[in-house]
């Protein structure tokens, strides 16, 4: 496995969002309410982009369809149409003065 720095700590304020493309995975590196989370950067209902969703309470809202999902673990909360699967989360490693995430070799 291989550190991949995507963040330096101190530009880490709350309401921090950033997408990052890595390979085949795109992602996104929030932090809210002190907190740091990777995830997803779509949502898995109908691919839309994450970016612009609304996060209150631990929990992100999908601004196309509502579908929600809590950011500690992705887990679905709510759906508006049809069930699907949760948002995935990736753990973010911290590696001196930046915060990342392992890959495969």
């Amino acid at each position: 496995m291989r550190f991949r720095p995507l963040e330096k700590l101190i530009n880490l304020q709350d309401g921090y969002r950033r997408s990052f493309r890595i390979d085949e995975l795109a992602l996104l590196l929030v932090k809210q309410d002190g907190e740091v989370y990777l995830f997803e950067a779509r949502c898995p209902h109908r691919e839309h982009a994450l970016d612009a969703a609304t996060i209150r309470d631990g929990v992100l809202e999908c601004p196309l369809h509502r579908y929600r999902f809590r950011l500690a673990d992705g887990a679905l909360v709510q759906a508006s149409e049809e069930s699907c699967r949760g948002l995935k989360t990736w753990p973010l490693i911290y590696e001196g003065n930046e915060v990342g995430l392992l890959l495969p070799d």
